[in-house]
């Protein structure tokens, strides 16, 4: 091979990794990594520049969580890398795999640092929030350090991992030899681990001699890619079906079998369960922790919990049986045992009660969703805009109440279609999803749903999104206001309110300036013609939809939410 650069090294190793964006922010030390994505651009290589690093690492996460493989972005070197850090986060809460490539001052001067421009302790910044990170002090180190790299942030539950690149490492030049660069299966399992077929067994038998089985699915269930498996084991089993909230779509919403995320059906159907499959979950906050009212008492329900990672087998509920593999394959395995027990079995009388249940629970919901109030009500709009969107429509939510109200109405459909930061409860990160989103699915819908107060954290990627041509939609329910800061000030502060209140910003005439669609919403009646005029524009679109704060300040789960966040604290 002839002399190359370490930046042509590192590009090199992505392109065998099948990387087909690097998002990001551009910068004087990374140049030279920039000009060697660009020479590689018939490769099927490109650099997708945000307008904030934050975005950028957003994308990748949201790349990642869409496609199954591992996102890409760059910050160059202080300002650039620490604006990475809040979609690192939210990668890391996630589980999401993402490489941080962070462009450094040179090797020379770094670790310990001694008073250059923009200098800063990169390892330390990202050792918590990534599962493994290096800096390369030669160029001839690049692909074993991106090999780690992969094989990190791919193994075990998957998560960020960081490569500190010293400028002058990537400008190095010298001889390189084919024989550094190894295709991904000759270094990194391309399949995760299975679990002992005693364990298996044993759980096939639990499973068996349930009478009222359940299947809880999480996050994991989506990064292997097991949801037909699920739905197999479901339907032999005739066990209901519950997801984690992140997780929906795991199966569709619509399924017979399935009760939606957090609602009462789901509940019910948890707390009577007597056998529990929980794949690829941790029974974490928005799963009430394991317990009731969401769960059955403590020692009355058999738990079996398969999980990737050792360390999260019964860290939050204590379960009967701990089952170590990936959730694809110990599905599977646990499938082909369950067919050698028992032939496939009727779904089991309780279904049907935990579905009128369900039915009881959305009755009010789709009441307020026929509402022809003004302002509008939230779930007015959420309703529209879900109806409007086909089944394969991919739906990006971004924090705050429109996150709540989202769940109650919002239904999905497909696997890897629904987007949402919400372990770490990120604003923002609506927008950047959905572009990903569509990078990755340009003949899919996407649409996204915020607040005011969460658009206006990354509102300069429309022009991101007009530069790429991604014609999302971004429908933002405006109520001036941080609305659920608000409804629990309200609720614990007998009404006491600071630093919540917006003054009203005209987010349609914003969209427009970027040179996307725009257009202001005050009438129910409205909302269909909008969303008709939004994707006949062929652009982005913002529909900035006047909404009522006073609904949202009584959104139903704010007492809820509000005892999670303080639980423990005296109000």
């Amino acid at each position: 091979m002839p002399e190359m650069t370490g930046a042509d090294v590192l590009v090199e190793c992505l392109l065998r990794e099948g990387v087909r964006y690097v998002f990001g922010v551009p910068g004087a030390q990374p140049l030279v990594l920039l000009d060697a994505i660009y020479r590689r651009r018939e490769r099927g290589i490109e650099f997708v520049m945000t307008r904030h690093e934050q975005a950028a690492a957003h994308m990748a996460d949201a790349w990642s969580r869409v496609t199954g493989q591992v996102g890409v972005c760059l910050g160059t070197v202080g300002p650039g890398v620490t604006d990475l850090v809040p979609g690192v986060a939210a990668a890391w809460a996630e589980g999401s795999p993402l490489l941080v490539l962070a462009a450094q001052n040179q090797s020379w001067r770094i670790y310990p640092h001694h008073g250059s421009q923009q200098e800063c302790h990169q390892l330390g910044l990202f050792s918590t929030i990534t599962k493994w990170n290096a800096c390369c002090y030669h160029f001839s180190r690049i692909p074993e350090l991106v090999r780690a790299a992969f094989r990190t942030a791919l193994a075990g539950r998957p998560g960020p991992v960081h490569l500190d690149l010293p400028c002058d490492i990537l400008y190095q030049r010298g001889e390189v030899d084919e024989s550094w660069f190894w295709d991904p299966p000759s270094y990194r399992a391309t399949r995760g681990p299975a679990a002992p077929a005693d364990v298996v067994e044993e759980a096939a038998r639990l499973l068996t001699e349930a009478a009222r089985p359940l299947l809880h699915l999480g996050g994991g269930v989506l990064r292997s890619g097991a949801w037909e498996e699920a739905r197999l084991l479901a339907e032999h089993l005739g066990a209901a079906v519950t997801t984690t909230v992140g997780a929906r779509g795991a199966i569709p919403d619509d399924h017979p079998q399935a009760l939606v995320a957090a609602g009462y059906g789901a509940m019910a159907a948890q707390s009577d369960a007597d056998v529990v499959l929980a794949v690829g979950c941790r029974f974490g906050e928005l799963d009430m922790w394991g317990r009731p009212p969401a769960w059955a008492e403590r020692g009355r329900q058999t738990i079996i919990q398969v999980d990737v990672d050792p360390q999260w087998i019964g860290v939050n509920v204590p379960v009967s049986l701990g089952v170590v593999g990936d959730a694809r394959v110990v599905l599977a395995q646990l499938l082909e045992a369950v067919r050698e027990r028992t032939p496939p079995r009727d779904p089991h009388p309780g279904l049907e009660e935990y579905r009128l249940a369900q039915e009881s629970w959305l009755a009010e919901f789709l009441e307020l969703g026929a509402s022809e109030a003004r302002p509008i009500h939230p779930l007015r709009v959420i309703k529209e805009v879900r109806d409007f969107f086909p089944r394969e429509a991919i739906v990006c939510v971004d924090g705050g109440n429109m996150a709540v109200w989202a769940n109650y109405l919002t239904r999905i459909y497909e696997p890897r279609s629904f987007l949402w930061a919400g372990d770490m409860g990120h604003l923002g990160a609506g927008l950047p999803f959905a572009l990903a989103a569509k990078l990755a699915h340009p003949e899919r819908p996407v649409f996204v749903l915020h607040g005011d107060g969460s658009f206006m954290f990354m509102p300069q990627e429309l022009e991101t999104a007009r530069r790429l041509g991604l014609a999302v939609v971004d429908v933002i329910g405006n109520d001036r206001a941080y609305g659920m800061i608000k409804g629990g000030q309200k609720m614990a502060f007998a009404g006491r309110y600071v630093g919540v209140d917006f003054h009203d910003v005209r987010y349609d005439e914003l969209a427009r300036a970027m040179g996307c669609y725009g257009e202001r919403v005050e009438d129910p009646a409205d909302l269909r013609p909008a969303l008709e005029r939004a994707v006949a524009s062929g652009l982005p679109a913002v529909l900035d939809v006047l909404i009522d704060q006073e609904a949202g300040l009584a959104a139903p789960d704010t007492v809820t939410l509000v005892d999670l966040w303080l639980e423990g604290c005296d109000l």
